[in-house]
């Protein structure tokens, strides 16, 4: 196959590398010509790089890279062209200049494909003069590493089309999804529902930056932090589709912006590229994961109760006696005993009311978190100083797991303040909520969510199938308090998920659906 890439920057690069690799000839053009000499040179340079590290051989290098054709002119004639994969500006007018002038100059066989991420295919496809020619193929960087990419028909693509291109892209070892030409698209949308919590959780103080991220790595298994990715992102772009995402679903209350972001966007405080985001970039600044721990300090030998019956409360309990904890089993706590509550979508401070328990040393503990590497415990405004010291002394030791040599692992232990669901919960409930809604809408399919979101985002599994992993019906439950704790429209229950745990059906099941429904 023949296929020209209009644009030669960091995407468009990414696109030939993929391209010629896969054994295709690429046609690589800009609107600078002076950026295609040094696009030729990266991709050059990348695949070589690929031979001295094994992962192909330097013959098959070197023929690729002689697949490689500069051009001078991106609307240059080209009657072999099969394919016209565009990565110029987010602009519409730029995007629908370009590939009208394409139409004048390139055979109507051509299938023209935009890597636009947030820009609406079918407001593209108007500008032409045949609109049925052209589909989303939205890439991510670095190509060659993020193995997925999004098809996205237009109301008025060539039914032909995405499953052509799906073929191709499957045919070169990526992953491909079919999605619905709606904002965001697949992952971008999906990709909110961490980010916008995250951010909610700042605004309320519930923690910090630092205790935030540490919880989405250690306790949901993230492989950076919410802070974290959006420094590495830049919170310029972050902030842009979020506000692009949210004001396409028109406002939708699960996709709500910050009020945070906006500021620090007109600050510069845009991440690594700046040098200062959430976090700092100097040159002896700790990196996100690495930044110190406080020290624990408490008496872990203080007498701990732990409140309520069920799965949860049992847990706590046998992780505190396998630690070697000193365990309360009376009805009612001693005088100096701490009472430790494990929340599921509520908070400590109802528990205390409802239960009559001290005020001043009853604390939460997330069941999420328990056999987790790190503890979340929850303070409220009336606990004491030396209850939550000594309460994070017990849960360090606390571990219910042996290292190497039969030693026990002390845990980590992120002291936050109490909130319906803690962080690790309302991240969760988060994701899993706004994939649900995807599913919901007919975006994409379950299967294909999971999928994008995997290979797009780096979760440790998809959100259909993380909260197929929780338990639907448990997962409703915890929605459903935290509607009711905070009142706000963000945390009501997907129906995706209430239909599925009243028929007792997984998220990840698509069911019977009308025909005009299928994804």
């Amino acid at each position: 196959m023949r296929i020209r890439i209009a644009g030669a920057g960091v995407m468009g690069r990414g696109i030939a590398q993929w391209a010629v690799a896969a054994g295709h000839t690429v046609e690589l053009c800009d609107a600078r010509p002076e950026a295609v000499p040094e696009a030729v040179g990266f991709v050059r340079a990348m695949l070589e790089r690929a031979a001295a590290k094994g992962r192909t051989t330097p013959a098959e290098a070197a023929a690729a890279v002689a697949r490689l054709v500069p051009l001078d002119d991106p609307a240059a004639p080209g009657e072999e062209v099969d394919l016209v994969v565009e990565a110029v500006r987010e602009d519409l007018a730029t995007k629908t200049g370009l590939f009208r002038a394409l139409e004048q100059v390139l055979p109507a066989h051509t299938v023209f494909a935009t890597n636009t991420s947030s820009l609406p295919v079918t407001r593209i496809a108007a500008g032409l003069a045949d609109p049925t020619r052209l589909a989303g193929l939205h890439f991510f960087n670095p190509v060659p590493l993020m193995k997925i990419v999004e098809v996205v028909p237009g109301a008025l693509t060539r039914p032909e089309i995405p499953p052509a291109l799906v073929k191709l892209v499957q045919d070169t070892g990526h992953a491909a999804v079919v999605v619905a030409d709606t904002p965001g698209f697949l992952v971008n949308h999906a990709g909110r529902g961490l980010v916008t919590e995250a951010l909610a959780l700042l605004e309320e103080s519930v923690a910090d930056i630092v205790g935030i991220d540490r919880v989405a790595r250690d306790v949901l298994g993230l492989r950076m932090g919410p802070f974290e990715l959006m420094d590495l992102t830049g919170l310029d772009v972050t902030a842009a589709v979020i506000d692009s995402i949210w004001h396409g679903f028109r406002h939708s209350d699960r996709l709500r912006p910050s009020f945070l972001t906006p500021g620090r966007v007109a600050a510069g405080l845009h991440g690594r590229k700046t040098g200062r985001g959430f976090y700092p970039y100097g040159d002896t600044d700790p990196a996100p994961a690495a930044v110190p721990e406080e020290p624990v300090t408490g008496d872990a030998a203080r007498p701990v109760l732990v409140h309520g019956e069920g799965p949860d409360a049992d847990a706590l309990r046998q992780a505190l006696t396998r630690a070697g904890a000193v365990l309360e089993t009376t009805p009612e706590p001693s005088a100096r005993a701490l009472v430790l509550v494990p929340t599921w979508g509520t908070t400590v401070s109802s528990a205390v009311a409802g239960g009559s328990l001290p005020p001043d040393r009853t604390l939460g503990v997330d069941p999420l978190s328990v056999p987790t590497g790190r503890r979340v415990l929850a303070l409220t405004p009336a606990s004491a100083p030396d209850a939550v010291r000594d309460a994070r002394a017990v849960l360090a030791l606390a571990e219910g797991a042996e290292g190497k040599g039969g030693a026990a692992e002390p845990r980590r232990v992120t002291v936050v303040r109490d909130t319906p669901g803690s962080v690790a919960q309302r991240l969760l409930a988060s994701v899993v909520a706004v994939a649900a809604s995807i599913a919901e809408r007919s975006i994409a399919s379950p299967e294909a969510v999971d999928a994008a979101v995997t290979a797009g985002l780096g979760y440790p599994r998809g959100p259909l199938a993380w909260g197929d992993l929780i338990g639907v019906q448990r997962l409703l439950a915890l929605q459903q308090r935290l509607h009711a704790a905070t009142g706000d429209p963000r945390y009501r229950p997907t129906r995706w998920i209430t239909e599925r745990a009243q028929l007792g059906l997984p998220l990840t099941e698509l069911g019977a659906v009308p025909p005009h429904a299928v994804p």
